[in-house]
């Protein structure tokens, strides 16, 4: 009842003071026909609020968000399953749903009434035009009497997350070497039929299928000889992404970090798509983007990537943070992106080159984003001359380019915006 009584609105408020003032006036002036107006004048609040009060509504909610992660500029449906689960009808109801504002607006629906085990759906569509994990809810109901006199309000607890990824562009094949890593008895290669060298055998064990039992070694030395087990060897890569806030200029989704992440979103999936398990490492050095994303369906492999991806922010420590490199698997193919690079960066980009077969990477030119201090933009040729595959990239330059022009750097030494005639390569 205290509650409903502080949940008066206006006009609830208003009729409380008439009717106070028409009795205090039926006393005073003896008109006693003022003492039945103002005693109804009060008890309409009052009762209202009363009845609000004892009420006990059972409202239930399901929240529907699909799809649950989307690219940077799509649309995402929410769909809002409300049933009254209680035995008493609900007066009007005002829904308000709680979403980011880089999302839009915030939904509201009006439910005139809602009687016993009904139930109601409405949807609203949002969208976003920034990467980032955003978290929708909870569902804010204010319950109002057919009077107008009082307003409660409730809140659901629940709520529901939408991954907003970003943007991806398809990429050409260029050449990439030196990425294939296993843990076999060999790597796979073609047998020969037509003597016991060609195949590569060992003793048999007990347990082994005896398909797999090679006669003709068998008899060469006189116990039985299985082939050997073959694990599949994977191309691997690791993607390395510098997200340090001293490495990159401008602000919003028109920074120089903004392009850092759709060109190694781009190039993630990309390798993905050329048959690598690709691991994601940014420059702290994150425990939980540190996975490989393995073999299956196309969406199970781009998905979890892209969404540590949509949840990169800058850092604010001035290093790179290599502890990575002493975990196993990280040889083979490595891809950085890169912002501007100090002269305190080089022993550690130096050390990521070593452990690598092949290294390559994508040098922002982050001065013609915004010029400031920090450390020099101009990191190619020092890449370059320490065994790094690097090119340029500006924020004009298409991502497809960049990465064509990598291919180019493989094949001929020189990237296609080098003239044929310069003496002067970067590696």
């Amino acid at each position: 009842m205290r509650e409903a009584l502080s949940a008066l609105t206006t006009r609830g408020r208003a009729f409380l003071a008439a009717g106070a003032t028409a009795l205090v006036c039926a006393v005073l002036l003896g008109y006693d026909e003022l003492v039945r107006v103002g005693a109804l004048l009060v008890a309409v609040p009052l009762v209202t609020a009363w009845f609000l009060g004892r009420s006990r509504y059972r409202l239930g909610l399901v929240r529907t968000v699909s799809p649950p992660q989307v690219v940077a500029g799509q649309q995402t449906r929410v769909t809002l399953d409300l049933t009254n689960d209680g035995r008493m009808p609900t007066g009007l109801l005002l829904l308000e749903d709680q979403i980011p504002y880089v999302l839009g607006t915030r939904p509201r629906f009006v439910i005139d009434r809602m009687g016993p085990r009904w139930k109601r759906t409405v949807s609203y569509v949002v969208r976003s035009e920034v990467r980032g994990k955003f978290l929708i809810g909870p569902m804010k109901v204010r319950l109002s009497d057919p009077f107008g006199m009082v307003e409660l309000d409730r809140t659901f607890q629940t709520t529901s997350s939408l991954v907003v990824t970003p943007r991806v562009t398809p990429l050409p094949p260029i050449p990439l070497s030196g990425a294939w890593t296993g843990s076999g008895d060999n790597r796979p290669r073609a047998f020969a039929s037509g003597s016991a060298e060609d195949v590569t055998v060992r003793e048999y064990r007990r347990g082994d299928d005896l398909r797999r039992v090679h006669w003709r070694s068998s008899a060469h030395a006189g116990e039985l000889m299985v082939r050997r087990e073959e694990q599949p060897w994977q191309s691997r890569a690791t993607l390395f992404l510098d997200n340090r806030k001293i490495a990159h200029r401008g602000t919003g989704a028109g920074s120089s970090l903004e392009h850092a992440v759709a060109l190694a979103a781009s190039i993630g999936v990309h390798l993905i798509q050329r048959g690598f398990s690709v691991r994601l490492v940014t420059a702290g050095g994150d425990e939980g983007a540190r996975l490989w994303h393995q073999h299956g369906s196309l969406a199970a492999e781009t998905g979890p990537l892209l969404e540590s991806l949509a949840v990169v922010t800058e850092l604010g420590r001035p290093g790179l943070d290599v502890a990575w490199l002493q975990e196993g698997g990280h040889s083979g193919l490595l891809v950085a992106v890169l912002g501007a690079v100090g002269d305190h960066d080089r022993a550690t980009l130096t050390r990521m080159r070593h452990s690598a077969a092949n290294a390559m990477a994508v040098a922002l030119d982050v001065s013609a984003w915004n010029r400031g201090p920090g450390g020099s933009t101009d990191a190619v040729p020092w890449l370059g001359a320490h065994g790094w595959r690097a090119v340029p990239a500006g924020p004009k330059e298409p991502i497809p380019t960049v990465w064509q022009d990598l291919g180019l750097l493989a094949r001929t030494g020189r990237t296609a915006r080098q003239s044929p005639h310069s003496t002067e390569f970067v590696s």
